[in-house]
């Protein structure tokens, strides 16, 4: 295919809100990058274009049957005014792997890549620079092809956009309060519980606001079968330490393999901590606290880095986790990543990619 990036800059400039006043999502830099694909040409036409509305016909496939894939990274302005992405390639990897799920075409590694590097440099202004801000980068691809009857869309569209964002949680890392959802259920094996898709955060909706309703800043969802085993925390993988030993639901299928997760778990044995991924049910967190031998619980991913949780209620019984404050080993595991993903600190894992391209 022709990598060539046709960029058509805005003729007017939006104002920049100040780094404090950053929330998550609000507000959209100037560009965003858009390619096409049909069977005939593939993946074609790549530009940038000043960010606004897009024009989709009613029947377009991804207003009807849900094929739609995303993905979630940073990009951080490090010492010395660099501009670094946190293991792009894997969120390359990952969009392809939705796609390959829900029937959509692939988008070679170094054309996903080029476009994140290509629209980050056109709007480089945008990357705050305050402790806690980032510039959030949001891939998508969604079906276009009109018609209603229930097939893989012959056409699409894939378009990143850039938001300037400060923390996640308005707290930033204060710890978080959980309620163990038991009724409705995230995703099941078989499903598409691994794939970024639309439909996998929509039918999470509910119960994240009857808990928010209730004071929680999140849901941890259990498995789909018995409703016993833990699984994920929001839009987060979730991390249990029990006994000086981290557990980790493992992937099979019904979990994101979260590029954080999979961090996390590099730095953990990096260090010599025990780590495990293994199923953790509810009743053991529950059997842990009560013995005291609950130490540390925190959710890991793209948009908190890391989010410690200081409390998990389940059914009737709250069980505070170290006192409700950060623990001492999720602090070191959040400034270390937040350390890589700045440049701060070394990076010995070949995480982090400068973005030296300059806009045609």
């Amino acid at each position: 295919m022709n990598n060539h990036i046709e960029i058509c800059e805005t003729r007017e400039r939006k104002p920049r809100p100040p780094d404090q006043d950053l929330g998550f999502g609000d507000v959209f830099t100037d560009h965003m990058f858009v390619m096409q694909y049909n069977q005939e040409l593939g993946w074609h036409d790549q530009k940038i274009i000043p960010y606004g509305p897009m024009s989709l016909p009613p029947a377009a496939a991804c207003f009807h049957y849900g094929q739609t894939a995303f993905e979630g990274l940073k990009a951080y302005r490090g010492a010395g005014e660099r501009i670094l992405l946190f293991r792009p390639w894997d969120n390359a990897r990952r969009i392809n792997a939705t796609g390959e799920r829900l029937c959509m075409p692939p988008i070679p590694k170094e054309t996903f890549l080029r476009a994140v590097e290509t629209l980050v440099t056109v709007d480089r202004d945008w990357i705050p620079s305050a402790p806690g801000t980032s510039l959030y980068i949001r891939p998508v691809i969604i079906a276009t092809e009109e018609h209603l009857a229930l097939k893989p869309s012959s056409s699409y569209l894939f378009v990143i956009m850039l938001s300037p964002v400060g923390s996640y949680y308005r707290r930033g890392i204060a710890p978080t309060r959980i309620y163990v959802e038991t009724e409705q259920v995230r995703s099941v094996p078989g499903g598409v519980g691994a794939a970024k898709t639309g439909g996998n955060y929509a039918r999470g909706l509910q119960a994240e606001v009857r808990a928010a309703g209730q004071g929680y800043d999140q849901v941890l969802w259990l498995d789909g079968q018995k409703r016993e085993f833990a699984e994920e925390v929001g839009t987060s993988n979730v991390f249990f330490m029990i006994d000086d030993v981290v557990i980790t639901p493992p992937l099979h299928g019904t979990i994101m393999p979260g590029i954080t997760r999979d961090s996390v778990l590099t730095l953990l044995r990096e260090w010599g901590v025990a780590a495990e991924e293994r199923e953790i049910s509810v009743q053991e967190i529950a059997d842990a606290h009560q013995a005291g031998s609950l130490q540390e619980a925190f959710g890991a991913g793209t948009a908190a880095v890391i989010s410690p949780i200081g409390e998990i209620c389940w059914k009737d019984r709250c069980m505070q986790i170290n006192r409700g404050e950060t623990g001492p080993v999720t602090r070191r595991i959040y400034e270390t990543l937040t350390g890589i993903q700045l440049g701060r600190i070394e990076d010995p894992f070949g995480w982090t990619t400068e973005v030296l391209l300059l806009a045609e």
